[in-house]
């Protein structure tokens, strides 16, 4: 067996200086350079079709090439209307029926080279993905799916499937296979994070499969870059196993194998959110929107207080798809089978979020709007007897009525004039809060921040951010973190745009950090230090990241890192076998200790 080197590290020299002594008239390298179009594409079309059954161990080089061309220009026809797919298909085929022939010279590459080109060639065009279908490259896919080879093959197999799923004119070809598909997907999404972490992060480099290695590299860079790939591949494995899944439920498939008979793979889809390496894809919480969609797949949601709770942590957060949580959060609130499930824990959080008007690119929708009517859609009405067990949410709703339609309705009356005395008895007021607070008096503070927010006009909101804003630092001192967490919420609220107020972002992010929510104050932290930078940036000052910031952005990422679960595993196991060793280890001194007393009294 030739030694086993990365097919990318051979250099263009290398290449030319084959392509200039080659007498191969299928060379594919020498087929790129005729100039002569009819020639170039006759040929090429036959070494595409003679490519699976040639034993030549350029094979890979060849591969290589098609996966840099593909990724290149994924939009080109000339290779799809030659017959690559099919190559591309014969090629995989060949790899899982011959084993020997899989691991002579570098073939081992060649499946995750064919599997990526068809992925890239189906990426954007529907026509590409329906001649795929037709050149049969399912079954092999499926069979890679399945797990015949590894980790790395699979990522680049659902990312293939997934780009076949996404259109409807060959969505029907994968039917078929629908409940193995989503199935696989499911197992795929809840084990990949554990699976990498203990065949690959978590080994040694001798214990590391080496094909694997420099397809993660390219053949350059020693452990750390290996481990930085290798997280990203692996969020990467997990959100297009996702997206796979995405592709049924949004069709309305297999939603009985999502939720009914899989309760514990919804739970887990609240940890699955992709991690900062792939930060694109809304992972989990993208699936839970999909179901919350769907009337029979809404009940299993509001089921489930593992995402309702989640639902309400990210609706209260900067991350980038906070959207969803409000969205998830609304759906429910509307569908009158699971209003009355979540509303008890919802009203909480979304309570706080009344004021927002836009949020990101959604400037068509007030939001506040529409979460104060979801809220209070039943507030006059007979059903509110179904409260009045609940004086907690009683309160809550009556605090949003008065709030959003009783004061509301007063203020509209309201002159400039009586505006403006109000604008500066609420500085007045502030001030002597600040005093307070000044003084140590956090409590007194509290109240007169209270009070000056009870006094302030809703049309103040740079006034009633600020106030709110100091409020959440008054409990934030009181370690008092669920109120600071409602109090630098409203804040962001009323800033523009949403959380985009710097002091309230770094209030919560700490909140957060209290409550040991790591997600959600490494958020506001990363939120809170971009601010900073473009502030610095705008005044031509030195960028720099406070020290502070630093120091909790370090402290989030390392227990929100995608392995941080796996590596707990790890060591647990690693601790219990240890245990085990030394109590078998204690057992057989105590044994040979009595043999020993034995002998001696003997």
């Amino acid at each position: 067996m030739k030694k086993n080197t990365n097919p990318i590290s051979i250099t263009t020299s290398t290449k030319r200086s084959k392509m200039k002594s080659c007498s191969n008239s299928l060379c594919f390298f020498c087929l790129m350079k005729e100039t002569h179009l009819a020639t170039r594409r006759a040929g090429l079309k036959k070494c595409f079709n003679e490519l699976p059954y040639r034993d030549d161990h350029e094979h890979v080089l060849v591969l290589s090439a098609l996966w840099h061309i593909a990724m290149a220009q994924p939009n080109d026809k000339e290779y799809p209307s030659l017959g690559v797919f099919e190559c591309m298909a014969n090629l995989i085929q060949r790899g899982l029926k011959d084993k020997n022939w899989l691991l002579r010279d570098q073939n081992i590459y060649i499946p995750y080279y064919a599997v990526h080109v068809i992925g890239s060639y189906t990426m954007h065009k529907a026509e590409f993905a329906e001649k795929a279908v037709e050149s049969g490259v399912i079954p092999p896919l499926m069979e890679l799916l399945r797990g015949k080879m590894s980790w790395v093959e699979q990522r680049v197999t659902v990312r293939a499937l997934g780009h076949l799923a996404s259109y409807n004119s060959t969505f029907e070809a994968l039917v078929e296979y629908q409940e193995e598909i989503v199935k696989s997907a499911m197992e795929i999404a809840s084990s990949c994070i554990d699976l990498v972490y203990e065949s690959f992060v978590g080994s040694s480099e001798e214990n590391r499969e080496k094909y694997h290695r420099d397809l993660l590299t390219r053949g350059v860079g020693g452990r750390e870059i290996e481990d930085r790939k290798a997280e990203e591949w692996a969020s990467q494995l997990q959100c297009w196993g996702l997206h796979l899944v995405k592709c049924f439920a949004s069709k309305g498939k297999c939603l009985n194998l999502i939720c009914n008979n899989n309760p514990i793979f919804l739970k887990n889809l609240c940890g699955m959110w992709g991690g900062l390496s792939n930060y694109t894809s809304t992972g989990g919480v993208g699936l839970i929107r999909i179901l919350s969609y769907n009337k029979s797949s809404r009940k299993f949601i509001a089921d489930s207080k593992e995402i309702i709770q989640t639902l309400c942590n990210l609706s209260r957060s900067s991350d980038d798809w906070q959207y969803i949580g409000i969205e998830c959060l609304l759906l429910l609130l509307r569908d009158p089978q699971t209003r009355y499930k979540i509303i008890e824990i919802a009203a909480f959080y979304l309570i706080d979020l009344v004021e927002i008007r836009t949020l990101g690119d959604r400037t068509d929708i007030n939001l506040g709007e529409s979460i104060t009517q979801a809220l209070l859609s039943d507030y006059n009405q007979m059903e509110r007897k179904l409260f009045k067990n609940n004086q907690n949410l009683q309160r809550v709703l009556r605090e949003i009525w008065e709030l959003k339609v009783e004061r509301k309705r007063k203020e509209k009356l309201l002159s400039e004039e009586r505006l403006q005395e109000k604008k500066a008895l609420v500085n007045l007021m502030k001030q002597q809060a600040n005093e307070l607070f000044r003084l140590g008096e956090i409590k007194g503070a509290l109240r007169k921040y209270k009070e000056g927010l009870d006094l302030c006009p809703l049309k103040l909101r740079k006034q009633r951010m600020v106030l709110h804003s100091n409020k959440s630092q008054c409990h934030l001192l009181l370690r008092e973190a669920d109120a600071a967490i409602s109090e630098s919420t409203r804040a962001l609220c009323y800033s523009n745009p949403t959380n985009s107020h710097s002091k309230s972002l770094w209030r919560r992010s700490q909140a957060y950090d209290m409550k040991g929510l790591a997600k959600e104050s490494l958020m506001d932290c990363i939120m809170f230090v971009n601010g900073g930078m473009k502030m610095d940036q705008a005044a031509n000052k030195r960028i720099k990241i406070p020290y502070h910031a630093a120091r909790v952005i370090s402290k989030q990422m390392e227990a929100t890192w995608l392995f941080a679960t796996a590596r707990l595993k790890k060591l647990g196991s690693t601790k219990t076998q240890v245990k085990k060793a030394e109590d078998s280890s204690n057992n057989s001194s105590e044994g040979n200790g009595n043999i020993i007393r034995t002998t001696m009294t003997i």
